[in-house]
């Protein structure tokens, strides 16, 4: 199929399979200025015609870039509209605080309109949704998770015992679907092996935004609690000075690692590279199950700061359930009964992107 009909196959996606929006219902689009590099028009431009198509009344709103204070404009129109897709950070920025009654709200990571007509964008939302569920399935449920990775992660502990009680997750709605619940760190215990960049979670903005590292930093925590750093010591003094000056910002705890999730969706890929952008490169490849990301640096979801880990290890009660950076579902029954409700899913599963700007 053409680019054009695969970008509409993934608007239809994300309005009927995501968003379930009826012909009566109104949709608010918002659209970040492309000059800032994150997102194009086009893409946000598909989905407004789509929905115009389907009979629902579509609003477009252009922001600029995400600050860390509300825009009443910005907020009048969400409340005037029974649905708002964020193509915009401003969204992700939103995605923890609790929804208006009646109101749904979409943030896409859809950068620009091959990706919305790739296999990312148009997978079924449903077969993500499934396996996401699957996914949070076996790890609540786990008695010991290990993760590793080439670098020298090696880090081991267990859901808390709140997670598996309130199995609590984001308000607003991903698209396209790419990660499961965050896991509290908070009985989990050991090293994280950082490389590349330190970046941020999108839940704030600040400058620097990022850090680049020479090497390799190993965090150090147990329980949730940041012990400290080694590794070259210019990349400490950096980490080191970095966190104090967020933690500064927002009158926050930096030693918290709050939580950590794996990318699941196979069709995340990006060849952006990462040095163009670290904020941007992280933001978007973090869907993928080549990356697994910890919170840190803050005692609420998600933080501040992100720590990247790459082609990880994910041992779960003994069985891998990634291995070496590719997503395993057959090794479990939840995920494997996903595959067979999902062919489309399982052949991605079997073939996945391996674009991760790195």
């Amino acid at each position: 199929m053409s680019l054009e009909q695969n970008a509409i196959d993934g608007a239809k996606n994300l309005l009927v399979n995501c968003t379930d929006l009826k012909s009566d219902e109104t949709l608010l689009i918002i659209s970040e200025d492309p000059q800032y590099g994150w997102y194009d028009l086009e893409s946000a431009n598909v989905v407004a015609e789509q929905a115009e198509l389907m009979g629902i009344t579509a609003t477009r709103i252009e922001v600029g870039e995400p600050g860390n204070t509300a825009d009443p404009k910005v907020d009048a129109a969400i409340k005037a509209h029974d649905c708002t897709i964020y193509f915009a950070r401003i969204g992700d920025q939103d995605r923890f605080s609790d929804l208006a009654p009646g109101k749904k709200s979409v943030m896409s990571y859809i950068r620009d309109v091959e990706m919305l007509g790739s296999a990312y964008g148009r997978t079924h939302y449903g077969a993500t949704l499934e396996l996401k569920e699957a996914i949070n399935d076996i790890l609540l449920s786990a008695k010991n998770i290990k993760i590793s990775c080439p670098a020298g992660t090696d880090v081991e502990g267990r859901a808390s015992s709140n997670a598996r009680q309130q199995k609590a997750d984001v308000g607003v709605h991903r698209f396209p679907l790419g990660v499961p619940l965050p896991m509290e760190a908070t009985d989990f215990s050991g090293q994280v092996a950082i490389t590349r960049f330190i970046t941020p979670t999108g839940s704030k903005t600040y400058q620097p935004a990022s850090v680049s590292l020479k090497g390799t930093v190993f965090a150090k925590f147990t329980n949730g609690r940041i012990d400290g750093f080694s590794g070259d010591r210019c990349d400490i003094v950096r980490t080191e000075d970095h966190y104090a000056m967020v933690a500064r910002t927002f009158n926050i705890d930096p030693d918290v690692v709050h939580s950590w999730h794996a990318g699941i969706h196979p069709g995340c890929d990006s060849n952006h590279p990462a040095e163009a952008d670290p904020d941007r490169w992280s933001n978007t490849v973090f869907t993928n199950p080549r990356v697994l990301h910890f919170h840190t640096c803050g005692a609420y979801a998600p933080g501040e700061i992100c720590w990247m880990i790459f082609d990880h290890t994910v041992c779960v009660d003994g069985v891998n359930l990634w291995e070496d950076g590719r997503l395993i579902p057959q090794a479990f029954a939840q995920t494997r009964t996903c595959l067979e409700n999902w062919p489309e899913l399982a052949a991605l599963c079997d073939n996945p992107a391996q674009g991760i700007g790195i």
